[in-house]
């Protein structure tokens, strides 16, 4: 595998949108995401982080709502959603 490289994106305001790992292909022509990775809503709180493996969501994925609740849990396997995902409201009530 190539180095690993930080990648950040951010808002029109200049604040952290998203950050994450990733290596170049063999080739050269795309980027692919490996390692963590972290979203971020505008007001700089958490979205959503977790880990990729050579391009797919693989293990333990978080989703934060705007206030810092978490908002979904759940794992993925081989970039594909597995077992029950939790969902909350930004009460942090359980979704029915």
């Amino acid at each position: 595998m190539a180095d690993i490289d930080i990648a950040e994106i951010s808002y029109p305001s200049g604040k952290v949108k998203c950050r994450y790992a990733r290596y170049l292909s063999e080739d050269g022509t795309r980027w692919i995401r490996h390692g963590l990775y972290r979203a971020h809503h505008e007001n700089s709180q958490l979205a959503s982080e977790g880990t990729y493996v050579n391009g797919k969501e693989d293990g333990l994925w978080r989703d934060y709502h705007p206030n810092g609740q978490l908002a979904a849990e759940g794992t993925y396997r081989d970039g594909v959603e597995v077992g029950d995902w939790l969902y909350w409201n930004d009460d942090g009530s359980t979704c029915s």
